[in-house]
């Protein structure tokens, strides 16, 4: 049963939690301090979504959610990944507007408030701009190499830069959630939903304890989802490679043939024939590549692989104020 509106949060805070059980204390503190306090304060919740974490991440999310009665937790079956997990936490967030942030600090609570400002102006999504990033060199590659992909494949607007940490209205949470796909990309869903998008700066900040879960095979999983799961640009591209081929191999053909016919001493050339198939095979290969990774999603969705599965909760249906499914 879904909340009445008095008592409804005006603000979700949603974060996906893995490996980050020294932390959540620290963090439920300063959200709860940047919108519980001053002139700003409003009526808030704060959706802790557990990603199966390895450490005690759940048991120390039941003690925050006892006593803070704005926080909610969340604990999945399995590892689902990050956007899985915030799709969980989207899907049980009951405030008019919605943001995401992650679990390690490196993203400042203090300027929620300043998204909600944006979405207030109008606009339904808000990201952030980080300033002084603290990410390894690799990590800022990959962004790099993402932001000019997801420019490509999603149609991004240009200059935006497409953050983890971000806020957004309830609608545009409602439509994405929508998406029952086993491989969810929170971005690609909101470019396919809005291109009403506002943006502010941040400052980055150092992660507070240990070190980033996000691993080179994770960006590279995460890059093929978002390849793959919301545009055929791939497949349209081996297409014109395909095609590119085929007219430079007629060209090739017609050069032998004639200079054969000019000069019949000529004998046919290893090096080159070698070549031809190496590439023509690699394309093949590549093409093939692509088709499996869609005929892959498409054999997993038709057999209705979950994004998550939740195991426990901290409040019950019979709860006062339970968050309402969207």
């Amino acid at each position: 049963m879904a909340e009445p509106e008095a008592t409804r949060p005006v603000v979700s805070v949603v974060v996906p939690v893995y490996r980050s059980a020294e932390i959540l204390p620290l963090l439920v503190e300063r959200i709860t301090a940047a919108l519980g306090d001053g002139a700003t304060a409003r009526r808030f919740e704060i959706v802790l979504v557990c990603d199966a974490s390895p450490d005690a991440s759940w048991e120390v999310i039941q003690g925050l959610a006892r006593s803070n009665s704005s926080v909610r937790g969340i604990c999945l079956r399995r590892n689902a990944g990050q956007h899985n997990a915030t799709m969980a936490g989207l899907h049980y967030a009951s405030g008019s507007f919605i943001a995401i942030i992650d679990d390690d600090l490196q993203h400042p609570p203090e300027a929620i408030t300043r998204m909600v400002a944006e979405l207030e102006r109008g606009f339904d999504v808000c990201y952030t701009r980080y300033v002084h990033r603290q990410h390894a060199i690799w990590k800022r590659l990959g962004s790099w190499i993402n932001d000019v992909c997801a420019g490509l494949l999603l149609d991004k607007p240009r200059g935006l830069y497409l953050s983890s940490f971000k806020a957004m209205r309830r609608e545009i949470a409602v439509e994405i959630t929508k998406y029952d796909g086993p491989y969810a990309y929170v971005d690609g869903l909101i470019l396919d939903v809005t291109q009403s998008i506002s943006a502010i700066d941040v400052e980055h900040q150092k992660r507070a304890v240990g070190r980033g879960n996000y691993t080179l095979r994770r960006s590279l999983s995460l890059w093929l989802k978002m390849a793959t799961s919301f545009s055929v640009f791939p497949l349209r591209l081996m297409s014109l490679l395909g095609a590119m081929v085929g007219v430079l191999s007629v060209c090739l053909i017609a050069y032998v043939v004639a200079a054969k016919l000019r000069d019949p001493t000529i004998s046919a050339g290893w090096a080159s024939l070698v070549a031809t198939i190496l590439l023509v095979g690699g394309l093949q290969l590549i093409g093939m590549g692509l088709l499996g990774e869609y005929l892959g999603r498409a054999y997993l969705k038709l057999n209705r692989k979950p994004q998550y599965v939740i195991r426990d909760l901290t409040w019950t249906s019979a709860d006062n104020g339970q968050p309402p499914r969207v």
